[in-house]
């Protein structure tokens, strides 16, 4: 599928992706899979180094989405160009089904393995859907701050606990 949906929540990548997976395709899947490192474009056009992480696409039997970790070794500090540790899209004829919030609680052990005791994660305040997925994951609030794509929306910081919570 070549419309409807761009993994980047900011801007539109999908071109980019589909370029890269033409001209790499072994290349973008280690990317995906956290093997490979790489050059990430941002909103404002700088290029940066793409942090570690991993990507995992959303499936019922066909593509629902992806959710990606991002983080730096050794420490839960982020560059001030990461808005989080996670992040997560599901395409707009699949939302509403849960697809987030179950690949959300799939992803935190994931974080935990690569040595986050907690994970941040941010969402628009008009992003009711994404708020309930983080707190329905034991997401904690923690505050607000502006944001830069939407200065009319605060943007909502979250911390989320990597460890199994009880029954």
């Amino acid at each position: 599928m070549t419309h409807g949906w761009s993994p980047n929540t900011i801007r539109d990548v999908r071109d980019e992706e589909l370029t890269a997976i033409a001209k790499n395709t072994a290349g973008f899947l280690r990317q995906l899979r956290g093997e490979e490192a790489g050059i990430v474009k941002l909103a404002d056009g700088r290029e940066v180094s793409r942090l570690p992480g991993l990507v995992r696409w959303m499936w019922d039997g066909e593509f629902c989405g992806a959710i990606n970790l991002r983080y730096q070794p050794g420490t839960e500090e982020l560059p001030p160009y990461v808005s989080g540790h996670v992040g997560y899209s599901v395409v707009p004829w699949k939302r509403s089904r849960g697809y987030a919030t179950r690949a959300l609680s799939l992803l935190l052990p994931l974080a935990r393995q690569a040595g986050l005791a907690r994970v941040l994660l941010t969402c628009d305040a008009d992003n009711i859907a994404s708020c309930r997925v983080i707190t329905a994951n034991g997401g904690i609030a923690e505050g607000d701050e502006p944001n830069a794509d939407r200065p009319d929306v605060r943007k909502l910081r979250f911390w989320i606990d990597t460890a199994p919570r009880g029954p």
